[in-house]
C-alpha cells in the first residue's frame, strides 16, 4: 500500500520528486466492505478534468480524514485547491461518490527530522453519517505493549488502494497499479521513535503496501485502532512497510487540533 507516486507530469515530478513518496498493497486481497471508513484522496494531479485516486487515508471523524502529509504537500505544491475524498471499494471516475474538503497539512512536516511529522488530514466540507470513523490509539500505545510482550508476533492489517505485488516485464519488475481497496496482513519489524517497521516479506507469510497506500492505515491486528499510517518502505514494496506513529505527542499534539483524542 506505499505510495511512491507515480507522476506523469515530467518537469513537475522533477521539480517536487522529494516531497512525493507513496505506496498499494501487495499479497493482500479485495477489500470489500471489511475497511468501509478507509478511502483515497481524488485529485485532478494528472490532468485538468481527469480525476484520478491519490493515496489513501482514514475516516477518524465524521469530518475528518487523515492521511499523510508528503501526499498533501505534493497536492499543494501542484498549486490544487479542490480536493475530494471517495469511500468506493472500486473507483470509477465516472460513477464514484465524492466528498469535497480542505487539505491541511502538518505544518511541522520535515523528511530531513528523525520523526518527519508525516501526518496530515482532510477536513470533509458536509460530515460522513453512514460510516463509522476508526479509532485512534491512547498515548505511547505501541511503547506500552513493546514494554509488556515486546510486541512479538503482532500482527497489522494495511488496507489501500494502489499497486500490487511486483511481476516480471520484459525482465524487469514492476508494480501494477489497481483502483481497489484492499488489505493486507504483517507482522511487527521494529519500534522506533516516530516509526513502526512491519514485516511484508511473502515469503515468510506476510503482505503489505506499496506506491499508492501512503497515508493508508496500519490496524492493530483486526481492531479498528488506527496504530500508523502508510509512509514509505523499499522500492520494489518487497520486505519492509514503515509507517509513521499515531500514538506519539508530536502526531496527536497535530490530531488535537481537529479531533478530540483517546
Amino acid at each position: 500500500m506505499r505510495s511512491k507516486l507515480v507522476v506523469v507530469l515530467s518537469l513537475v515530478a522533477v521539480m517536487l520528486a522529494a516531497i512525493a513518496p507513496a505506496r498499494a498493497i501487495t499479497y493482500g486481497q479485495l477489500d470489500g466492505n471489511r475497511h468501509p471508513n478507509v478511502g483515497a484522496m481524488v485529485a485532478e494531479w494528472r490532468a485538468a478534468g481527469q480525476k484520478d485516486l491519490f493515496c489513501t487515508g482514514t475516516l477518524i471523524s465524521p469530518t475528518v480524514f487523515v492521511t499523510a502529509a508528503h501526499c498533501t504537500a505534493y497536492l499543494e505544491a501542484l498549486g490544487l485547491e479542490q480536493i475530494w475524498v471517495t469511500f468506493d471499494s472500486h473507483f470509477n471516475a465516472a460513477t464514484a461518490t465524492l466528498y469535497p474538503g480542505t487539505l491541511h497539512t502538518n505544518p511541522g512536516y520535515n523528511q530531513r527530522q528523525s520523526d518527519s511529522g508525516d501526518i496530515a488530514v482532510v477536513v470533509l466540507d458536509q460530515p460522513i453519517t453512514h460510516l463509522t470513523p476508526a479509532r485512534l490509539p491512547t498515548a505511547g500505545l505501541l511503547d506500552q505493549l513493546r514494554a509488556q510482550n515486546g510486541l512479538k508476533d503482532q500482527t497489522f492489517t494495511a488496507v489501500g488502494y494502489g499497486a500490487l505485488e511486483a511481476t516480471r516485464s520484459d525482465g524487469r519488475p514492476v508494480n501494477n497499479t489497481s483502483v481497489d481497496r484492499r488489505f493486507s496482513t504483517s507482522r511487527f519489524n521494529a519500534l522506533n521513535p516516530g516509526y513502526i517497521r512491519l514485516s511484508q516479506n511473502n515469503a515468510t507469510g506476510d503482505s503489505g503496501t506499496c506506491y499508492g497506500d501512503s497515508g493508508g492505515p496500519n490496524f492493530l491486528g483486526t481492531s479498528d485502532v488506527l496504530a500508523a499510517i502508510t509512509t514509505t518502505g523499499d522500492a520494489l514494496c518487497w520486505a519492509t512497510n514503515v509507517d509513521y506513529r499515531l500514538d506519539t505527542q508530536s502526531a496527536r499534539t497535530f490530531l488535537a487540533n481537529y479531533v478530540t483524542l483517546p
